[in-house]
């Protein structure tokens, strides 16, 4: 029994790895310049056939990646709603997070905002109609019939105010704007706080 705890363990361990390689090397060289070899190597496996037993293609890695972080996304997102009663301070707290990460795991907000991802997963629903980004939505939705926000489509609403914070974001992750995100954000939330903001 003992033995086969460490083996789940160790197998956990080396699937984390593979993941957090590829997740790098696809942020920093892109998916399709990424080859299994060099997750192996960045990984610190011996072999491919290592890779074979946890994924059985680079495609699969991508999806697991994809998948985990849009549901690391939306558990936060929840976390911030219960924590937050205004929409006002909700999407203050979702745009904290997206600037916090931005700074901490880049890689996470590159392979987000950078990568295309339906070029090489085409199934995938897209970053507009996942889970956490629908809850954003609502927030919007709540802002508005609240009388927060300016009476407009929640989805015009989410379009003017992320329109602000994903260009930003992605700027500081092209090396455009050289400061920590964390420089700009205050006046990015701003900008985009104006778009909605009932005057």
């Amino acid at each position: 029994m003992d033995q086969e705890i460490i083996d789940i363990q160790d197998n956990s361990n080396v699937q984390d790895e593979i993941m957090l390689a590829a997740l790098r090397l696809f942020a920093e060289k892109g998916y399709f310049n990424t080859s299994l070899i060099d997750i192996k190597e960045a990984a610190g496996i011996t072999s491919t056939d290592a890779i074979y037993q946890h994924f059985k293609t680079k495609q699969v890695i991508a999806a697991q990646l994809y998948g985990n972080i849009l549901d690391s996304l939306s558990i936060s997102i929840d976390d911030i709603k219960r924590t937050n009663e205004k929409p006002s301070e909700q999407l203050r707290g979702i745009v904290d997070l997206l600037f916090r990460l931005t700074d901490e795991a880049p890689d996470v907000m590159r392979f987000l905002l950078v990568l295309n991802v339906k070029e090489f997963l085409p199934e995938a629903q897209s970053l507009h109609q996942s889970t956490a980004f629908i809850k954003i939505i609502r927030i919007i939705e709540a802002g508005i019939s609240e009388g927060e926000m300016r009476t407009m489509t929640p989805q015009l609403g989410y379009a003017h105010f992320f329109g602000i914070i994903d260009n930003t974001l992605r700027l500081k992750l092209s090396g455009f704007l050289d400061k920590k995100a964390d420089f700009y954000q205050s006046q990015t939330w701003l900008a985009a706080w104006n778009t909605l903001v009932k005057k």
